[in-house]
């Protein structure tokens, strides 16, 4: 800001003069500032200097500095030295300077030398345009991060970010003798009745990712960091950028800001007719009006067009005009009506320091006219009379509902779906009319159709705005087809508008998690929460949920209940991959967290149900050893469980119910009910393939053998690829004591209580007998492709047998406790390779190459990766690294 403004002298007077005789506020400033009301009547507007902080203490010099420029700014402003622009960029600099001063005044104080870091602002409205008012607030979001803000010998960060804010507050917003600073509303933050006065960056990230309102969108459209840790804030803009700015229009977000205007409106509505005591801010033809036409406007096509994602209002209607979003015509009409709006609305706030909006009745009009240089409040309503009437005429075209709505007319259904985008309009029109016109079952109903079209435009603007609009749009059909009723699905959408970009995103990328949503809509319920997209709970506290149910359920009722519980936590899963929210290694492991607690609480339901008829073998229990993935705890969406069935006790005992069995029959029962109950299809939907076939003996062995029989197998008769299946073994299900003892035989076999065989050869034909009957699905087979993690496990498992070290069902595990009995780079490698099969066993299930470029991108993002081309790379070295490292173990 240039240091100091030089006007006549003669102008100068002319304005003290009608700030004397109309602003008491400015008055009192006058005769408090004597040295500077003189500087001011020589013609000079020091407008650095007043804006400067002096050497008090903080609170005083920032209430001195803030009165001073409001002197200076209100002098220029009335003397017309200071243009509109002028004034509210010297409002908002002070604002930022004084905002960034507090903050570091409150860390100091707290504590002495700490670096001002961790703990920024972010300034929303008129603030974070560069266009504040005399009087306005300013409407901070506070945002800290508790890995960098400085505290106090063992005090949270989340206490300590709380009473800098607080502190900030104090120091700007509390009046004493020197008057106040600013005044501060942190109601704009995320959800304010609930959350404290400063955020967690990240938790404020997850929340614009996966809750945020659409009105929420055009307040961040003027969102700046301005003081504190600015780079902490940027890193918060530049992560929630693609919240704000979308590829295509977001008729949901035109509804919902448009409906925010009509409902102003409705509230302030004594202020709507032009006159005394109109609001100009809230009116009908208002500077608000104006500034949600640019935003409106923005929202629509500043995700395509960078060029128009600016804050300043006048400077958006510019950008929207030459871009020729807008009419140029309009657009010189709404700047022309915001600079005199504005401007008299300094005016009213320059005469008592007050924030009020309205225009003055009776003689206080008159007064505020005299302000602005104007006979009388008549001739001021004159002057702004032209401005509103056309403001309001303007923004009245675009609040009419028909406006968001698609059209029922197929040509211009057709231009509405270029325009957001869709690469084949005249194929969407086609498909949309199909729905309209009752094509499924699903949308027959005229409570359907009415659903239907209260969502479509949402729908079909995430779809647009989806990464792959084509595949989202076939696969959005299929759901509907498939549906046998949409009803409630719509509704959901219309209740969580948020939700149909999520929708588009999975039709987008994941056939696996589509299809499943085609049988289960009721899946996408499960995302309303935030916690959806949470690492899964314990397997203690999935079990408690699972279990769950009303008093009295009977057997197929706790199944079903069950059932749906793993649907839920297995669809959230895999989206969390689809959103880009979680590494696929933390999600695998939560695959095998939810399957063990499914084990856990299906096998306990049915031996419950299953006692009821035959009761218990005596001194006899039923215990299940997970093997492969699944004994590793590392599933993805479409592992099998790989499960072998034992029982404890006496073989030729019996069970002491209604109807008692033999020891083997009655475990061998149970076992089937056990698979069906994980195993079969239910209208909540299949669950696992259960595979049994590495029992004892194999396909041809009994289903369940007593753990006895179980130990003299592994130890007498197994071959050489049992026992390495045997080093991925975990018990899942049984008593402490009973897990106990299986694992201590386990533990036994695998360090040498076992038949000897020439481990290294037979894992080599082993190798080559399944390489030769079961080939990779595609070129991005990143379990049976030549180095992939079949040959890693393969290389694993032999090193293990024949060292007899290193054993552990984890395969990341053992390949670090297997040392230097492994080439460097196997635990890297073992992670990209888990990486891509997880994600693509949702993406990409047939194992070839997405031809979406946006696919490949998620594929990338997942791994870790900038670019389809890293992934190729990365994937090539480490299937080479894993490929030397198994021909390196297999030749001997």
């Amino acid at each position: 800001m240039n240091d100091i403004v030089q006007i006549a002298p003669a102008v100068a007077k002319n304005a003290l003069d009608r700030a004397r005789d109309n602003a008491p506020f400015l008055a009192m400033l006058l005769d408090r500032e004597p040295d500077l009301a003189a500087t001011l009547a020589q013609g000079a507007l020091p407008l650095g200097a007043a804006a400067r902080f002096g050497e008090g203490p903080v609170s005083q010099s920032l209430r001195l500095a803030r009165r001073r420029l409001a002197l200076v700014a209100a002098v220029g402003d009335l003397s017309g030295a200071l243009d509109l622009t002028a004034v509210t960029r010297a409002l908002s600099d002070f604002a930022d300077a004084a905002l960034d001063r507090a903050i570091r005044a409150a860390i100091e104080e707290r504590t002495p030398g700490a670096e001002p870091v961790g703990f920024a602002a972010i300034a929303l409205g008129k603030q974070g345009s560069r266009e504040l008012n005399y009087s306005s607030d300013i409407d901070p979001i506070l945002l800290f991060d508790p890995e960098t803000l400085p505290t106090k010998p063992r005090e949270e960060p989340v206490d300590a970010a709380v009473r800098i804010g607080r502190r900030v507050v104090e120091l700007l917003q509390t009046r004493d003798g020197d008057g106040y600073v600013l005044r501060v509303d942190l109601r704009l933050r995320p959800s304010p009745e609930v959350t404290p006065i400063a955020i967690p960056i990240e938790a404020a990230i997850t929340y614009y990712e996966s809750q945020a309102l659409p009105w929420e969108r055009a307040a961040f459209i003027r969102a700046r960091a301005c003081a504190g840790d600015i780079a902490l804030g940027t890193r918060f803009l530049d992560a929630i950028r693609p919240f704000v700015w979308r590829r295509s229009l977001d008729f949901g977000a035109i509804g919902e800001i448009v409906d925010i205007t009509r409902r102003i409106r409705d509230h302030h509505s004594q202020g709507q007719a032009f006159g005394p005591g109109y609001d100009l801010k809230r009116g009908r033809g208002g500077i608000r009006e104006v500034e949600f036409f640019a935003q409106i406007h923005q929202l629509i096509h500043g995700g395509r067009d960078p060029a128009l994602r600016v804050g300043n209002t006048r400077e958006a209607l510019a950008a929207l005009a030459e871009a020729g979003r807008i009419d140029p015509d309009d657009a010189r009409a709404l700047t022309a009506a915001y600079e005199a709006l504005r401007t008299i609305e300094h005016r009213v706030q320059m005469i008592d320091d007050r924030q009020t909006h309205h225009l003055p009745t009776g003689d206080a009009l008159d007064r505020v006219a005299r302000l602005d240089g104007r006979a009388d409040g008549a001739a001021l309503l004159d002057h702004l009379r032209p401005h509103v009437e056309r403001v309001a005429a303007v923004f009245d075209v675009l609040a009419a509902p028909a406006d968001t709505a698609l059209s029922s007319d197929p040509a211009k259904l057709v231009e509405q779906l270029a325009a957001l985008g869709f690469a084949d309009a005249e194929g969407a029109a086609a498909r949309i009319g199909s729905w309209r016109s009752g094509r499924y079952p699903a949308l027959r109903s005229p409570a359907a159709k009415a659903a239907l079209e209260a969502v479509l435009p949402g729908i079909v603007a995430a779809v647009a705005d989806a990464p792959v609009p084509q595949a989202a749009l076939q696969r959005l059909d299929t759901l509907l087809e498939r549906l046998p009723s949409a009803i409630n699905i719509f509704r959901l959408l219309e209740a969580r508008p948020a939700l149909a970009n999520l929708l588009a995103t999975v039709l987008s990328h994941a056939p696996t998690l589509a299809d499943e949503l085609s049988r289960r809509p009721d899946l996408l319920d499960g995302l309303i929460d935030a916690t959806a997209f949470a690492p899964v709970g314990s397997v203690a506290e999935l079990v408690a949920e699972m279990e769950a149910v009303e008093r009295g359920a009977d057997y197929q009722a706790r199944l079903d209940h069950a059932r749906r519980v793993v649907g839920d936590k297995r669809f959230a899963l895999g989206t969390q991959i689809i959103a880009g929210v979680a590494d696929p290694l933390e999600v695998s492991a939560g695959y095998g967290r939810v399957a063990e607690a499914a084990i856990e609480a299906l096998a306990a339901a049915t031996v419950a149900e299953f006692t009821i008829a035959h009761g218990r073998v005596p001194n006899s229990e039923f215990v299940i050893l997970a093997l492969g993935r699944m004994g590793g705890g590392e599933l993805t969406h479409a592992s099998d469980l790989d499960l072998i069935y034992l029982f404890t006790g006496d073989f030729a005992a019996e069970s002491d119910g209604a109807k008692p069995l033999g020891a083997t029959l009655y475990y061998n029962r149970l076992a089937q009910r056990v698979t069906a109950a994980l195993s079969v299809a239910t209208a909540a939907g299949p669950l696992y393939s259960v595979d049994t076939r590495l029992r004892p003996s194999g396909a041809q062995g009994p289903l369940v053998v007593s753990l006895d029989s179980f130990a003299r197998y592994q130890r007498e008769e197994a071959w050489t690829w049992e026992h390495m299946a045997l080093a991925r073994a975990r018990p899942v299900f049984g008593s402490a004591a009973a897990r106990a003892a299986l694992s201590a035989e386990i533990a036994a076999v695998l360090a040498g209580a076992r038949k000897p065989h020439d481990v290294v050869n037979d894992a080599a034909n082993m190798r080559a007998e399944m390489a030769a009957h079961k080939p990779p699905a595609g070129p991005l087979d990143a379990k049976l492709l030549p180095g992939g993690l079949v040959d890693l496990e393969f290389a694993v498992h032999t090193l293990q047998l024949e060292h007899r070290t290193g054993f552990d069902p984890r395969l990341g595990r053992a390949i670090d406790l297997l040392g230097a009995l492994l080439p460097p780079g196997m635990g890297a490698a073992h992670d990209l390779l888990t990486r891509l099969l997880v994600t693509l066993r949702l993406v990409a299930p047939d194992a070839q190459e997405p031809e979406a470029a946006a696919t490949r991108a998620l594929i990338a993002r997942a791994l870790g990766y900038e670019d389809w081309a890293a992934v190729l790379a990365g994937f090539a070295a480490a299937r080479q690294e894993v490929r030397a490292a198994w021909l390196g173990v297999s030749n001997g």
